[in-house]
């Protein structure tokens, strides 16, 4: 059973929504924060990602930067570029890019379901991460970006969001990326019900992105409940802003890896070494992998095949049999001496948007020795590992397209 309720979203108006959208603060350094707000200052980047706007080598996890992000939406809200709905409500988001389009459902999901597990996670968090987006959170008192959950699929959920998605959307644009975004408005209280009854009856949500935006989302509930003598448990932190897509319509592009250096092995020897656990084959005219536990490898110009032996994985094991699994324990760490890919800076990781040209001029370019094109992760795959209180390996999923920061906000006051 899964409390989902509606909220008052703090959102933009239908003239501005385009300027306000903001990719989420995680996927852009500062540089790119910074280019991309260029004369706009409506983007929602400034409160996501407020050390855009501070001098060159500014600590971002400092008091000033949270504390800008803070006097930034105020700013939007006097200025009437953000405005909060007068009623609770649910709103649907669609995504659509290359013919492809997903439908998810806003809402404020429980930071207590999180905490027993009900909403269950397949990546670790980075202490430092965590805390630095709990300070952004409390601060601005606000969550200011979603979290990205799935779901599995039901009919009948399906055919309430087909209603509402056959009127006229509150916001419907294109963002400069050629991603498409609308948003539906639910006010009618015979159809709230009905998608929070719908709620009730799926047992568990699953986070496909947003780890770091949860785990502070919870971080937060807890200080404020514990602040306040009157909690009661109806309070708006005590849910956290998210979009939940049913896992039918969701498409996870592969992570793919890039290595600087052979750890000392001339070509020869690396493909021998190679080939004791995968079948190599040259001339990969793919380049990108159509099955699981196939992989593309550029090396010296030349794309290759490697396919990876039957016995060197346990079909049955959650992780061992995962691709990214099946690279880092029978090439990455025996052959080049990678142990930690979360740490060791020989090796770089590219997601599948970029495409095989991206890995091509990494490694043509010198700055790389050989990169690998992965078979993407399945769904299927996430809710398994899930499933068995697992944690995947880092850098296991690209969720594609990215949910936009700014086009709904989930005020904690």
């Amino acid at each position: 059973m899964s409390n989902v309720v509606p909220f008052r979203a703090l959102r933009p108006r239908k003239d501005i929504v385009k300027d306000v959208a903001s990719y989420p603060y995680d996927v852009l350094n500062v540089e790119e924060g910074k280019k991309l707000t260029t004369g706009n200052p409506a983007s929602f980047l400034h409160v996501e990602k407020p050390e855009i706007d501070l001098p060159v080598g500014t600590d971002p996890a400092g008091d000033d930067v949270h504390e800008l992000a803070k006097s930034y939406m105020q700013r939007m809200i006097d200025r009437k570029i953000l405005f909060q709905d007068d009623q609770p409500c649910y709103y649907i988001y669609r995504q659509s890019t290359d013919g492809h389009e997903q439908y998810g459902i806003v809402a404020g999901y429980s930071i207590e379901e999180y905490e027993k597990g009900l909403i269950k996670k397949h990546e670790l968090t980075r202490t430092d991460k965590e805390m630095d987006r709990t300070r952004h959170i409390d601060t601005v008192g606000a969550h200011t970006g979603p979290v990205f959950l799935t779901f599995k699929a039901r009919e009948s959920l399906d055919k309430i969001v087909a209603g509402i998605i056959s009127e006229t959307p509150e916001y419907d644009f294109t963002a400069h990326d050629g991603i498409g975004h609308a948003a539906w408005v639910v006010k009618d209280k015979r159809l709230i019900e009905a998608i929070r009854n719908e709620f009730a009856r799926i047992d568990t949500l699953y986070i496909a992105d947003g780890h770091h935006r949860a785990a502070a989302a919870s971080s937060v509930g807890k200080l404020r409940r514990t602040h306040n003598p009157n909690h009661q448990g109806n309070e708006e932190y005590n849910f956290f802003l998210a979009v939940a897509f049913p896992h039918n319509q969701l498409r996870i592009l592969d992570y793919n890896r890039v290595v600087e250096d052979l750890n000392g092995l001339d070509i020869e020897t690396f493909l021998a070494r190679i080939a004791e656990a995968f079948i190599v084959s040259p001339d990969f005219k793919n380049k990108s992998p159509k099955a699981r536990h196939e992989f593309g490898m550029y090396l010296d110009g030349r794309w290759y095949r490697l396919k990876a032996k039957q016995a060197i994985y346990p079909e049955e094991d959650p992780i061992g049999s995962l691709d990214v699994s099946i690279l880092q324990n029978s090439l990455l760490e025996p052959i080049l001496a990678i142990r930690d890919p979360r740490t060791d800076k020989r090796i770089d990781f590219v997601g599948g948007i970029r495409g095989m040209t991206e890995l091509e001029r990494l490694v043509d370019g010198g700055e790389f020795k050989v990169a690998f094109s992965m078979y993407p992760t399945t769904l299927d795959e996430l809710i398994r590992v899930a499933d068995a209180g697992l944690i995947m390996p880092p850098k296991s999923t690209w969720f594609e397209p990215k949910l936009r920061s700014g086009v709904f906000v989930h005020l904690l006051d």
